[in-house]
């Protein structure tokens, strides 16, 4: 092999769904707080918290049930009925603010690509991101100028000038070797050459699209979940009378 060759090869990426797949969950779950605007709010702590309530629930409704515990099977009723409050208020403010939910979402993904080449961490996340949606950027491939090695600036001397990160490249499916360097130069085309080799759709549009084309399914998931919680609460609100009407009998016989 040539020097040109190893050249080019070196600029290759050879993916393993595997070993990318965990290596981009663990990286992100051990330093999440990276790719947030939280204030240094670590989000590692929002999951213990939820670990934490849903063991402690169902710790309540199983030994409650098991043991004919009156007081565990109401606190697991009025907890349950609780989380299910928060969740439907929640679903409410979300339609209601819906605007304000997608502008925090532009605002997330912009700062994100201000930090792309910051993180290892956070750059795989963005990649794995663009290339799931088939996007670019939060609301195009333009969104890209935010980041000082992508922007179209004549002060900008980086190589990545005016092109965008490899994961906006449109894929070819008899490809094997994905070419990291496919989106240099890409937004010095016009528009319609730039369709041919990037994806020009940002992720905003994208996952909108995305939950136009599936709501059927994520409302049916939504339901489901519902679904369950009531019967959870109507379970834990019918047990306790039945244990106290039996208790009176089997004193008696114990006597």
């Amino acid at each position: 092999m040539t020097f040109s060759q190893s050249r080019n090869c070196s600029n290759l990426h050879f993916p393993h769904p595997e070993s990318d797949a965990s290596g981009l969950f663990q990286g992100v779950l051990s330093n999440i707080s990276s790719i947030t605007d939280l204030g240094g709010f670590d989000p590692v702590w929002l999951f213990l918290v939820v670990g934490g309530v849903m063991f402690i629930l169902g710790f309540a409704g199983c030994i409650g049930a098991l043991r004919e515990n009156t007081f565990l099977l109401k606190f697991f009723s009025v907890f349950l009925g609780i989380i299910f409050f928060l969740e439907l208020t929640a679903g409410v403010l979300a339609f209601v603010f819906k605007d304000w939910i997608k502008d925090q979402l532009y605002f997330f993904i912009n700062n994100n690509i201000r930090a792309y080449r910051d993180d290892i961490d956070l750059q795989n996340l963005i990649d794995f991101t663009q290339e799931y949606w088939q996007c670019c950027g939060a609301f195009g491939a333009d969104d890209w100028n935010l980041n000082i090695y992508f922007n179209c600036t004549d002060s900008n001397a980086s190589r990545e000038r005016c092109g965008v990160p490899f994961s906006c490249c449109t894929k070819d499916p008899a490809e094997d070797v994905i070419n990291t360097q496919c989106g240099y130069d890409a937004r010095q085309k016009p528009e319609v050459d730039q369709q041919i080799v990037i994806y020009t759709k940002g992720c905003v549009p994208q996952f909108e699209k995305w939950l136009q084309d599936n709501l059927t399914i994520v409302a049916g998931i939504f339901i489901g979940i519902a679904l369950l919680q009531i019967f959870g609460i109507c379970l834990a609100q019918n047990l306790p009378p039945s244990i106290l009407q039996q208790s009176p009998c089997i004193n008696f016989q114990e006597l």
